[in-house]
This record gives C-alpha cells, structure tokens and sequence, in this order.
C-alpha cells in the first residue's frame, strides 16, 4: 500500500490540448493498463475536442463544469457528477465559466499503445452552447464573504501583485492584519497551521487572518502570481514575520 498525502498540484496542461489553464497529476503508476489522471480545470478553460480509442470516464471531485459530445448539447456536470464517453467518441470537457472543476479522468490503454487523438480547440460560441443568452453581459459572483477575527480600523488597504517563483516556499509566517488574495496565474498549496492544506489556481480567493501562522504557501511547479490585499490602519505598514517553530 503506498499513500500520497493530498493536495496534489500537478503540472501544467500541454496547450495543444487545452484552451485556458489546467492541471494534470497521474494517479495511476507508470506502465499500468488503466490510465488515470486528477485534472483541475480554470474557470472556463477546456479541453480541445478530442477522442479515445477505447473510451473515457469522468468523475467530478470538486466545482462544477461543462460537457459535450459531437452532436450533442452542452450539458452541465458537478461535484459527484460520472460521465462515461464511448469509444473513438468525439467530445470536450471542461470547467463552468466561473467556478474551477476537478474530475478524475479514466481510461484503458489498449494493447498497441494507441494514444488519445486531438482535434480542433472548442471556441467560444461552443462552448456556451452557441447561445447567446448564455452569455451574460455581467455576472456579478461572491466568492469569498469572510468575517474578520477581531473588529479593526481600516483606513486603507494596499494592494500587491506578488510573484512567487516555481517550487519555492514561502516558509511559515505571520501578518500584523488581514491579508486577502486572489490569483492571477500558476497555482500554490495554501494551509493555515492546524487545517486542511488547499491548492489554489487562478480564480481562487484566500484568506490569511491577522495573526494567524501560515504554515504553507508553496508555489507549484508553474510558480504562482497574485493580488494581496492588506487591511491597513491609518499609520500602520503591512508587515509579516517569520517565527521559529
């Protein structure tokens, strides 16, 4: 028995198969007959359309997203979600346009090695199902609605855009206030000491509490971008230590 402790990041998705950004970590070991992969989809990123030759499964583990097979009609899948397409059946897959998805992908290999085959990128009138009600000219979506830990002051907040660089970890630390976030590209695993580690992708939110250790923040192997939002009083500079355990 080998156990891999979650989250798994992944690596970045090849682009030739993928409009937007995704995720792939194998779940399956090397040379075995069944391949199986957890992909984490962007909002609105998709796969091309594409075919297998001995069929795929789908198993939605988190979020929610969008499938079609050739012929058929955008349908919606979510958390829970199985989907099962048919040999050398054409069709895409891929996250809603502003919630991220993640699904288990499943698939024999078949004897002679035959891969999977790509075809053209799904554009954006197919992807909405060539509706144009399905577009709405503004979405208005709380993603985050977070209370504070203590009631403050705030005259004014500061707002980063930070870069971390690939593989690298930030190291445990504490802010002198709250800090919010939101990425922009990459990915990281978040945990505040004492919870649930996280992986965030572009679209996700964070919240890092005034005083609370941070015990992760480690980019993944694209590295990660994001905004910083820093609750400030009227002569108070954002500042964050580094204690020792």
């Amino acid at each position: 028995m080998q156990i891999t402790r979650g989250p798994v990041g992944g690596t970045a998705a090849p682009a030739e198969w993928f409009t937007g950004e995704a995720w792939i970590a194998p779940v399956a070991e090397p040379g075995a007959r069944t391949q199986g992969d957890s992909v984490r989809f962007a909002p609105g990123s998709r796969t091309v359309w594409h075919r297998h030759p001995l069929g795929q499964v789908l198993v939605v583990t988190e979020g929610a997203g969008r499938v079609q097979r050739r012929g058929g009609p955008v349908e919606t899948i979510r958390a829970g979600d199985i989907v099962r397409i048919a040999p050398g059946e054409w069709h895409w897959h891929g996250a809603a346009p502003a919630v991220p998805m993640t699904h288990l992908a499943i698939e024999p290999i078949p004897d002679d090695g035959t891969s999977a085959e790509a075809g053209e990128p799904v554009g954006d009138s197919e992807y909405h199902g060539g509706l144009a009600e399905d577009v709405p000219q503004v979405t208005r979506t709380v993603v985050l609605d977070q209370p504070l830990s203590r009631p403050r002051s705030t005259h004014r907040v500061e707002v980063r855009r930070i870069t971390i660089a690939p593989g690298h970890a930030a190291g445990l630390h504490v802010h002198n206030g709250p800090v919010f976030g939101s990425i922009e590209t990459g990915s990281a695993v978040y945990q505040i000491e004492g919870e649930a580690a996280a992986v965030l992708g572009p679209g996700d939110v964070f919240h890092e509490p005034e005083g609370a250790r941070i015990a992760r923040f480690d980019a993944g192997e694209d590295g990660v971008t994001f905004l910083g939002y820093f609750l400030l009083a009227a002569d108070e500079a954002a500042e964050m230590e580094f204690p020792d355990r």
